[in-house]
């Protein structure tokens, strides 16, 4: 069955491409920027195809024969809803590599019409967020009468160019929780605490990630946060930041600051990737105080990406899934990560 990345041109869509191929492979290649993706193309022998997002009917031209997209082109908040669109209309299967809370809450409202085309989509089959999906479907085995959950990473690495311009759109939003099954808006660094992920005691902050919509779907548990560490100087002047949150959300300072992204984010290399690993932390706890806490060491997000999309890929050309809105734990269960290259057992305890 043919399948496509679209947006194979970008950090990390070509990074993924490059693995397919090695893996013996051979994904369509496409998006809109026509030299990159040809040259690409020629370089892995890999058929492509060149189309934009911004008309249906091209979309559904581009898309026509595939079985499954990997979306790969962000930022997603701008491209998800199209594609997914094109996926609904030719009947193939969706996934992408987001992070973001809005694309994961779209994507959900869209389960009836999946079910009906026969379809699955599941967004965020890469670190963002299948580790902290695991995590969360992991403590809700270990705790099913939970009632909040928090998960939160530590990792090194470098932003790539679409990750960069994700965090620049999260400036002028803040920050999100669920609370009481319902996602609200908070400021900038909102919820602060010393967590140990793993190496010892962080100061840490809360961040909007893709876990307060994904892991409610996962566990429904109805109280969720989640976690980034940070020097407490940082912590202190993203609090700051929430004074110029409306000049920070104004288009135009939006594209300046992405141009820059552009002209200067490259993302980490090989070596870089190859040597930086995470970690991950998750949280639960019930009505009477008890906690379960599960930490997990991954092999670096990038990486984790490669073989966590590929994994999907194959999963869903080779298996016969229900169809509708999926995540990747709740459709390949909380020791799916545990078999990505790179990835230890769960570490669980009570603190």
């Amino acid at each position: 069955m043919q399948w496509m990345i679209y947006g194979a041109n970008g950090y990390t869509g070509e990074l993924i491409a490059r693995a397919a191929k090695q893996g013996g492979l051979s994904p369509v290649l496409a998006g809109r920027d026509a030299g990159r993706i040809e040259a690409l193309a020629r370089e892995l022998d890999l058929p492509h195809r060149v189309f934009a997002l911004d008309a249906a009917d091209r979309v559904r031209d581009g898309l026509a024969g595939m079985a499954l997209v990997l979306h790969c082109a962000g930022p997603f908040s701008a491209t998800s809803a199209p594609m997914i669109e094109g996926c609904l209309a030719v009947g193939a299967h969706y996934l992408d590599i987001t992070g973001e809370i809005a694309v994961f809450e779209h994507a959900q409202a869209q389960r009836a019409r999946a079910e009906q085309a026969g379809i699955v989509i599941c967004p965020g089959v890469g670190f963002d967020v299948i580790p902290t999906d695991c995590v969360a479907l992991k403590l809700k085995e270990l705790m099913p009468e939970a009632t909040h959950l928090s998960l939160g990473f530590e990792t090194a690495s470098g932003l790539s160019p679409g990750t960069s311009k994700t965090v620049i759109e999260g400036f002028s939003t803040g920050c999100q929780v669920r609370r009481d099954g319902r996602i609200v808006d908070k400021p900038l660094a909102w919820g602060r605490r010393v967590i140990d992920f793993g190496a010892g005691p962080r100061s840490a902050m809360t961040i909007p990630w893709g876990d307060v919509s994904t892991a409610w779907c996962t566990t429904d548990i109805p109280n969720i946060d989640t976690w980034l560490p940070l020097p407490r100087a940082a912590i202190a002047a993203a609090r700051l930041g929430n004074l110029f949150r409306p000049v920070l959300g104004n288009r135009w300072v939006q594209a300046r600051l992405k141009g820059l992204v552009t002209r200067y984010v490259k993302g980490p290399d090989a070596r870089a990737r190859a040597r930086l690993s995470t970690r991950v932390w998750g949280e639960a706890r019930n009505r009477q105080g008890d906690r379960k806490v599960v930490r997990l060491t991954t092999a670096n997000g990038y990486a984790l990406t490669i073989d966590g999309a590929l994994a999907v890929v194959m999963h869903l050309l080779s298996t016969t899934v229900t169809p509708g809105c999926h995540t990747p734990a709740g459709m390949l269960g909380a020791d799916f990560v545990t078999r990505l290259p790179g990835s230890g057992a769960f570490s669980i305890s009570d603190r």
